[in-house]
């Protein structure tokens, strides 16, 4: 999940690379470098830490990075701690490469690499791939050849960018596992791990596909698959759409928070003309329409938010419609020698759609191949691998999402879940025109009651105010506000750095209970549903152990505040859909908690946006 960003061009593309960098940030920011060519010499810059130090280092002696051709890197560690020795790019010999990904098999090479002589002054795989590379060009003096030599030698998954001293109009690359995008411009090309990196200087890109490696001079793309030179499409989009910036906001995060209402409602308007409430679109996935009226059990697989999002897609698709859905966590059900039941669909959520464990998950029970099998991906970037690989993709239009602690992202998903469980309804008759009609209904109503909920934000951050310094934290709810809970505990977790677990209120008493005391904060999702009363009990064991409660509760629930409950009113809404609606006030309260507490909100420590690592 580092970043990699790198050009071949008639100017000085230093500023280039280092702009690319900041874009890539959300990647991963443990340490940045960059390597370019000038008068015949690699020109090398390193620095711990985000990509400002990187820049600072740089502005000292500008000239040195004067070049036209280059390669950058921002860092999330794997092997090794990140420290300035294990930041890319690596050199071995004149050559230098970036790399995003794992060597699985690093040590062994190492050790053969160490007995020719290749002396090692980093603990990373990636400078393996330097060394073997720079081995073989002495044999074969062919920058692609060489490359292409020694990506059989490679077990893993991973993107390159490499350069050599004597090849100074050649940049070569690889997509094997990790994504990568060619920029196109005129006299001059680039390569990025996301397209977001290169909008300042084109809004033309071409995707490589799987096993892809390609050859980038000032002039020309050649893209080689299975060692024979192919075609890639070159895609224009409206970089407008595309662009992200913070705007009067203090955090990316915060901007994302209050982009959710635009975001759901523009996800919603894919299935539900404005203002029509009884019918779902004509042309919503209707070339699907056969494959999804087959479909007998659906299978989520996630991770992280996206695998929340699942959890509540659960609920939805066995209440409403009775068809049964199991939901796993990718990165365990590939490892487990998992039966996939015929005539399934199989929806794979994932932000960026390049989750590694996602993808192999997916590639795994493709190879299976099941009676009926049916994939899908609900993906927030149209051009991802996960979306070239299934056979329906649809989109959540969240819009760029920066802020590692994923928000819109989240609530579009629930959004485009709740549109796809509405077309298998209509599609396999499970679903009356009168709960159609109501859901429908309600779904028009949504971005307004996430808008109401904005305005509960000085509520909230008062509340923020009693969580600055504990140290642990419990987010209970029930039934439908179950996974919101789950999800509640990994917002304050991940940018608070907070210890907070998620529970079903109804498993207090199956241990969770002998942690509540008077310094342990309980969050409660409480609206007012067919749970609500229930919950109210489980509220009560926890007030009789001194527990202090911060209820966020509906208004017709007429709960009081009183001595250690702690209450915010949020707009009533339906119960199917309250779980999009609640979402909003965990996420402000996690963020005001990280505000409060000092701690780095859009990019958490230890932390990136894209696992695009196993």
């Amino acid at each position: 999940m580092c970043g990699i960003v790198g050009a071949v061009a008639e100017r000085n593309i230093a500023n280039i690379l280092l702009e690319g960098l900041k874009r890539l940030e959300y990647r991963g920011y443990d340490s940045a470098g960059l390597t370019v060519i000038r008068d015949g010499e690699l020109h090398r810059e390193r620095q711990v830490g985000k990509v400002q130090a990187l820049v600072d280092a740089v502005a000292v002696n500008p000239e040195f990075f004067d070049g036209h051709i280059g390669i950058a890197h921002t860092r999330w560690a794997t092997h090794g701690e990140p420290a300035q020795r294990n930041a890319h790019p690596h050199v071995s010999g004149k050559i230098a490469v970036v790399h995003n990904g794992i060597v699985e098999n690093y040590a062994e090479l190492k050790e053969d690499l160490i007995a020719k002589g290749y002396v090692f002054t980093s603990q990373t795989d990636t400078e393996v791939v330097a060394h073997l590379i720079n081995d073989i060009y002495k044999q074969t003096p062919d920058l692609l050849a060489a490359v292409r030599a020694v990506i059989p030698l490679l077990h893993g998954a991973f993107a390159l960018g490499v350069i050599h001293v004597d090849c100074p109009e050649e940049l070569i690359t690889v997509r094997l596992g990790s994504p990568l995008v060619i920029g196109v411009g005129i006299g001059e090309n680039f390569i990025a791990s996301d397209q977001l990196a290169l909008l300042p200087v084109t809004n033309r890109f071409m995707y490589l596909e799987e096993g892809d490696i390609a050859k980038l001079t000032r002039n020309s793309i050649q893209v080689y698959a299975d060692g024979v030179e192919v075609k890639r499409q070159i895609h224009e989009i409206d970089a407008a759409q595309h662009n992200a910036d913070k705007g009067e906001f203090k955090h990316y995060m915060l901007k994302e928070i209050y982009e959710q209402p635009d975001a759901v409602r523009r996800t919603i308007e894919m299935a539900v003309d404005n203002g029509q409430t009884s019918a779902l679109r004509e042309d919503f996935l209707q070339r699907h329409e056969a494959q999804l009226k087959g479909i007998k059990h659906v299978q989520v697989i996630a991770c992280g938010t996206s695998y929340h999002s699942g959890l509540v897609a659960k609920y939805w698709f066995e209440s409403l419609i009775r068809i049964p859905c199991s939901v796993e966590v990718a990165s365990e059900f590939r490892y487990r020698n998992p039966v996939v039941i015929d005539n399934s669909l199989v929806i794979c959520i994932s932000q960026s759609g390049e989750t590694a464990d996602t993808l192999s998950a997916l590639r795994d029970i493709q190879k299976q191949s099941p009676v009926g099998l049916v994939s899908l991906a609900l993906c927030n970037v149209p051009t991802s691998s996960l979306v070239r690989e299934t056979d329906i993709f649809l989109p959540t239009l969240a819009g760029p999402e920066i802020g590692v602690a994923s928000t819109k992202a989240f609530t579009t998903q629930l959004a485009a879940l709740m549109l796809l469980l509405l077309k298998v309804g209509v599609t396999q008759q499970r679903m009356t025109n009168e709960n159609l009609n109501t859901l429908l209904g309600e779904l028009q109503q949504l971005p307004g009651q996430l808008h109401a909920s904005l305005q509960l934000d000085a509520p909230i951050k008062a509340m923020s105010e009693h969580f600055e310094y504990k140290k642990s934290c419990l987010f209970l709810g029930r039934g439908l506000q179950f996974p919101i809970a789950l999800e509640g505990a990994l917002k304050l977790k991940e940018i608070s750095y907070i210890h907070a677990e998620g529970y079903a209120a109804g498993e207090l008493k199956h241990g969770p209970l002998a942690l509540v005391d008077k310094d342990m904060p309980i969050v409660v999702l409480a609206p007012k549903d067919s749970m609500f009363d229930k919950l109210k009990a489980n509220m009560q064991e926890v007030h009789a152990r001194h527990g202090e409660l911060f209820v966020f509760a509906s208004e017709s629930s007429q709960m009081v505040a009183e001595d250690r409950l702690h209450v915010v009113y949020v707009p009533d809404v339906c119960e199917t859909l309250a779980p999009i609606v609640y979402s909003v006030p965990i996420q402000l309260l996690s963020y005001h908690v990280a505000v409060m507490r000092g701690t780095d909100v859009d990019q958490p420590r230890n932390l990136a946006k894209s696992v695009t690592v196993e």
